[in-house]
C-alpha cells in the first residue's frame, strides 16, 4: 500500500524516485511537528498563558511551508503557497489575550474553567485610597453572580478575607463585574457621621457607612420590620440611636414608641416619643405590644371599610415600636403559668411583627443574647430586615441572621468582625449581605434633631381644633397631671352617665383612644395616649 502511494505521487507530481520519498517524508514531519505545536499551545492556554494562540498557527504555517519547500527542493514554490495560505487562514481568526492576573485568580478560585479566560482588554485597575478596584467583564456565559457565589474563595486567592471585599453590579450588562479589595482590614480608620444634607440625601433610611465609607442602609421601613443581635459591648444602642435619629430625618413625621430595656439607652428620645418606657419588665412589654396590635385593629377596620365603598386605601401615619434587650421580655421562670405567659407574650408579639406591617407600623428588636431560645422562632421569622454584630460562634449567627443565611449569595460571617471595632455587622436586606458599621452621632446633633421634631409635634399640637381630645389634654396639662380617672374627665367632657361600664364607653367613644389601667389597677388615660392621638391620625 505504501509503494502504490509513493508511486501515485510520482505519476501525478512527475517526480523521481528520490524526490518523492524526500517529499512525503518531509510532509509527515511537518504533520508531526504541528500536532505537538498545538498540543504545547493547548497545555499554555490552560495554565493560563497571554500568548495568543493564532500567532502560534501563524508561525507552524509558516515552518511548515519552509519544511516542504525544503524536502521538495524543486518544489518550493507549492511551499511558499502554502505558508502564504497558513498565514491568511490564522490572521483571518481573531487574536484572544488573556489577562494573566485575573485569568489565573478566577480559575483558582474555581469562578472559570480552565478553558475560560478574562480577556486583557475587557480589564480596568484603579488604584483608590482604601484599595483596589476591579472592573471587567465575565466571557460568554458568566455573569457577576458567578463571582458572588465564589466571593469567599476568590478574596482567599487574593491573600485577604471575605470582609476585604466588597462586589457591585453593573446596570449595563450582568456580564461586568466591579470588585473592590481593600488594602487593610475594613473600617480601620473611622468615617466621620454624615451631615442632615447627606441623609435626606439618601434614597430610604442609612444604617451605616459601608467599608468604602459609602451609606448603606435600607430603601424603606415600609411594611418591613428589623432584628439586630449582637454580643454584649459591641454597639447595638448606638447602633439603633444613630438610627432613630436618621428616621426623624429621613421619615420626617412619625409616631415613636421606646421601650428601654437598659433604661437609659433611648433616653435621649423620650420626649418626641408618644410612649417611652425604661423597664425590664414582661408586663410593660405587653402592655405596649397590646396598645399597638388595638392601633393596627383600628387601622384595619378602616381599611376594610375603605374597600368595601370602593374609596382608596387610606394613608395612616408610619409607627416605629422600638424595643432594647428584647430577650428579658420573653423569659419565663419555668413555672407552668410562667411558660404560660411568655406564650402568649410571644403569640402578641408574633401578630405585631407579621399582622401590623401592611397598616403602617413597623418594630425594631435589640438583643446582647441571640440564643437559639432568646427570641422565640415564631417572632424571629417574621423580620424582612437582619442585623449581626460580632458574635462568638457561626451558630449564634444563624440566629440572627437566619437558619439559611449562610446558603444565601455570597453570606459574610459575623464571627470573623473584629470585636474591638465597635457597632460593625452584617445587615442583610432583600436577599443580600453588606457589612457596615453603624453612625456615632455626637450627642449635641441627636439632641438638636430631637428638639426640632418636639417643636413640629408642639405646634400641630396647639393647631388642632377644639375637640373633645383637645379638652382632655387641656384638663390635665392644668392639673399637671399624667394619668386621669374615667370619672375624673368624664364630668369635663359632659358625660354625666352613672353606670360606670356606660359611662367608659362614651368616653371611649369620645376620645378615640383606649382607656387603660392606672397604678392602682382603676381605668383612666394617660397624657401621652391622649398627645398621641391629637397629632396622628390613629
Amino acid at each position: 500500500m505504501a509503494f502504490g502511494i509513493l508511486a501515485a505521487i510520482k505519476d501525478k507530481l512527475g517526480l523521481s524516485w528520490p524526490a518523492t520519498v524526500l517529499l512525503v517524508v518531509g510532509v509527515l514531519v511537518v504533520l508531526g511537528y504541528l500536532v505537538w505545536r498545538c498540543r504545547a499551545a493547548v497545555s499554555r492556554a490552560w495554565a493560563g498563558t497571554t500568548r495568543p494562540a493564532t500567532t502560534m498557527k501563524q508561525e507552524a504555517g509558516k515552518q511548515a511551508g519552509k519544511a516542504v519547500e525544503k524536502a521538495a527542493g524543486e518544489t518550493g514554490e507549492a511551499g511558499e503557497e502554502g505558508a502564504e495560505a497558513g498565514e491568511e487562514s490564522a490572521e483571518a481568526e481573531e487574536v484572544v489575550t488573556a489577562h494573566p492576573q485575573l485569568t489565573a485568580d478566577l480559575r483558582a478560585a474555581g469562578v472559570l474553567s480552565r478553558d475560560e479566560l478574562v480577556r486583557a482588554g475587557e480589564v480596568s485597575i484603579e488604584k483608590l485610597p482604601v484599595g483596589t478596584r476591579y472592573d471587567f467583564l465575565m466571557p460568554p456565559g458568566r455573569t457577576y453572580k458567578d463571582v458572588e457565589k465564589r466571593l469567599g474563595n476568590l478574596a482567599g486567592v487574593l491573600g485577604v478575607t471575605r470582609l476585604h471585599t466588597k462586589l457591585d453590579r453593573s446596570r449595563r450588562t450582568e456580564r461586568q463585574v466591579q470588585l473592590l479589595v481593600l488594602d487593610e482590614p475594613p473600617f480601620t480608620r473611622p468615617f466621620p457621621p454624615p451631615t442632615r444634607e447627606e441623609i435626606q440625601a439618601f434614597k430610604g433610611v442609612p444604617l451605616g457607612h459601608d467599608v468604602v465609607g459609602q451609606l448603606a442602609g435600607v430603601p424603606t421601613f415600609e411594611r418591613a420590620s428589623l432584628l439586630i443581635g449582637g454580643m454584649t459591648q459591641m454597639g447595638k444602642t448606638t447602633l439603633v440611636n444613630g438610627l432613630i435619629t436618621c428616621l426623624l430625618i429621613a421619615y420626617g413625621e412619625f409616631d415613636l414608641y421606646l421601650l428601654d430595656g437598659k433604661f437609659c439607652g433611648l433616653t435621649r428620645f423620650e420626649k418626641v416619643a408618644v410612649r417611652y418606657e425604661a423597664s425590664d419588665n414582661p408586663d410593660v412589654f405587653e402592655s405596649m405590644v397590646d396598645e399597638l396590635n388595638d392601633r393596627s385593629d383600628r387601622r384595619y377596620k378602616r381599611i376594610q371599610e375603605a374597600v368595601r365603598n370602593r374609596q382608596p386605601a387610606p394613608q395612616f401615619r408610619p409607627v416605629f415600636f422600638i424595643v432594647d434587650e428584647a430577650a428579658d421580655f420573653f423569659a419565663h421562670d419555668g413555672t407552668n403559668a410562667g411558660k404560660e405567659k411568655a406564650y402568649r407574650i410571644a403569640e402578641k408579639t408574633r401578630s405585631l411583627v407579621a399582622k401590623c406591617l401592611e397598616s403602617g407600623i413597623s418594630t425594631v428588636m435589640l438583643t446582647q443574647r441571640p440564643s437559639q431560645n432568646a427570641i422565640p422562632v415564631m417572632v424571629r421569622d417574621q423580620f424582612l430586615y437582619r442585623m449581626c454584630l460580632y458574635v462568638a460562634s457561626e451558630g449564634t449567627a444563624k440566629v440572627a441572621l437566619g437558619d439559611t443565611y449562610f446558603e444565601t449569595v455570597a453570606p459574610i460571617n459575623p464571627v470573623l468582625i473584629d470585636s474591638e471595632i465597635k457597632g460593625q455587622g452584617v445587615l442583610f436586606a432583600h436577599g443580600t449581605s453588606t457589612l457596615i458599621r453603624g453612625f456615632n452621632f455626637e450627642d449635641e446633633f441627636m439632641w438638636q434633631i430631637a428638639d426640632e421634631v418636639y417643636d413640629r409635634q408642639q405646634k400641630a399640637l396647639s393647631d388642632t381644633p377644639e375637640s373633645p381630645l383637645a379638652q382632655a389634654i387641656s384638663y390635665m396639662k392644668k392639673q399637671g397631671c399624667e394619668f386621669a380617672l374615667t370619672s375624673e374627665l368624664a364630668p369635663v367632657l359632659g358625660v354625666e352617665e352613672a353606670d360606670p361600664a356606660e359611662r367608659g364607653k362614651k368616653l371611649n367613644k369620645l376620645l378615640g383612644v383606649p382607656s387603660s389601667k392606672g397604678t392602682k389597677g382603676a381605668r383612666g388615660y394617660r397624657l401621652e395616649d391622649l398627645t398621641a392621638a391629637a397629632v396622628s391620625d390613629s
